[in-house]
């Protein structure tokens, strides 16, 4: 059991003003592995009226001093890599040699790549030389409330944190009871980096309770979300009534385009890819489009790779995939699989049920369904689980068609070695993202999307300016700058 922290408001971590324990479950065993507090609007008014006293002295800040901080806060971070890999890993069942290397770095990656960009930040800049006494000024919007999920818990914390902070807002964050433990150790990481008290405050809760508290807040001028849309409509819609700025990061059902002339590794690479994390990544290949000569071979590579794809717990290492994170995803992933088979998709590998084996825990068999239609419930609905759903295609034009009838647009993805081909296909395809050939964006690209996988464009400089007001100045004395 880990030792239960509350809540950290105002540079000190405060009991609940109500305490309502709840249980952390490690997904792995299904047994309690720690339990915490769930907040109240008590506590989030508390967190809110903190940050709101410390936002003028914060905002006042010179830019060159918030950097220091956020500087220090990276190597506190890559001091305790170890331990930040652990709590996610039993908090959501990333396996630990990912958690290792990919879920903890995640967090000290991003935290660098702001760094960077901070330096491309013009707080002050000419309108042009039209009008040689207008100004354009950069400023923080003020208060600002974070509400992040369990799947990438340190990726979209510090996303969401970092900029906040070097844009000179302070903050509240709800970060997910699902997997909470993570978020508390980063609160530490944050104290022991020196950050003046209310610049960052922390408040376990569940939506009813915390989210959408912040969400209302009149003294919140931001909500930045990342989870299901469903959430995202219900948070938009509880902020429209103070005209807070909302940013979205929501769900997607990605297409991996497949063409006869990609590189040999590339349905391997897409089955793979579709299967890290247990599925549980917004940004998945979870459709995989085959052109048609080279399709029969593909889902027989897509079988052997969902074959030979070991299932084991989170505290295990080496390469495998864990569980997914609760009894209520495996359910929904056990009835998408049903659903599936239902409408007439070919289970190719994989299917419902526990992987043999195993009693307990909630694990899902790495699954794959071949002569998928589009239409089917597994081809439109985001699963959000090791399913890939494998459809053939024969045109480029049907190709696209196929990827862009969906209600989502987050990222798509192209297999093919005609330079031509893939720069067509990435204007055309409806999606905030496309990667193509298996290169992942570059350090510091924006991640976000369009349609239902909302409009956020989180990382690099994108990600500073979703936190700063654009200030229009004239009869700027310019013998000044």
């Amino acid at each position: 059991m880990i030792e239960k922290r509350d809540f950290y408001i105002n540079g000190a971590w405060i009991a609940p003003v109500t305490p309502r324990d709840y249980p952390v479950i490690d997904p792995s065993s299904e047994d309690v592995c720690a339990t915490i507090s769930l907040g109240a609007e008590a506590d989030t008014n508390a967190a809110v009226a903190a940050a709101k006293a410390a936002f003028p002295s914060w905002a006042a800040t010179p830019p060159a001093e918030r950097l220091a901080l956020v500087k220090r806060l990276l190597e506190v971070y890559e001091t305790h890599n170890e331990e930040m890999a652990r709590a996610i890993s039993l908090e959501m069942g990333a396996p630990i040699s990912m958690a290792r290397s990919s879920q903890a770095p995640s967090g000290s990656s991003h935290i660098r790549n702001f760094i960077k960009a901070f330096d491309h930040i013009e707080w002050v800049r000419p309108l042009g030389p039209h009008a040689p006494n207008a100004r354009i000024a950069m400023e923080p919007i003020g208060v600002v409330g974070l509400i992040t999920p369990w799947n990438w818990p340190m990726n979209q914390v510090t996303l969401k944190v970092v900029p906040a902070l070097l844009a000179g807002c302070t903050c509240v964050l709800k970060p997910s009871e699902e997997a909470p433990l993570s978020s508390l150790l980063f609160a530490e990481f944050i104290h022991e980096a020196g950050f003046p008290a209310g610049v960052f405050n922390l408040v376990n809760g569940d939506g009813a309770g915390v989210g959408s508290v912040l969400s209302k807040h009149p003294d919140v001028e931001m909500i930045s979300f990342t989870g299901s849309t469903r959430a995202g409509r219900a948070i938009s819609l509880a902020a429209a009534e103070t005209l807070k700025r909302v940013t979205l990061e929501l769900g997607g059902k990605g297409a991996n385009l497949v063409f006869a002339d990609a590189d040999d590794d590339a349905v391997k690479r897409g089955v793979r890819h579709m299967f890290n994390n247990s599925g549980q990544s917004c940004n998945a290949p979870s459709r995989m489009l085959v052109e048609r000569p080279i399709y029969d071979r593909a889902v027989e590579i897509a079988r052997e790779v969902a074959e030979a794809t070991a299932v084991a717990p989170a505290s295990k290492e080496g390469k495998h995939i864990g569980p997914v994170v609760n009894k209520r995803q495996w359910d929904q992933i056990q009835g998408y699989i049903a659903k599936g088979i239902e409408e007439g998709a070919r289970l190719v590998a994989g299917g419902p049920g526990l992987p043999e084996g195993m009693n307990k825990g909630f694990y899902v068999r790495p699954t794959v369904f071949a002569d998928v239609k589009p239409g089917m419930t597994i081809e439109r609905e985001e699963i959000f689980g090791p399913v890939l759903a494998m459809i053939p295609f024969d045109t480029e034009a049907e190709a696209v068609a196929i990827a862009n009838d969906t209600p989502y647009g987050l990222t798509n993805y192209v297999q093919s070695q005609d330079g031509a081909r893939r720069n067509r296909l990435a204007r055309a395809l409806r999606s905030g993202m496309v990667e193509m050939n298996g290169e992942s964006r570059g350090a510091g690209a924006p991640f976000g999307g369009v349609k239902l996988s909302g409009r956020a464009r989180e990382g690099g400089v994108w990600g500073i300016e979703e936190f700063l007001e654009v200030k229009s100045i004239s009869g700027w004395d310019g013998a000044q700058d």
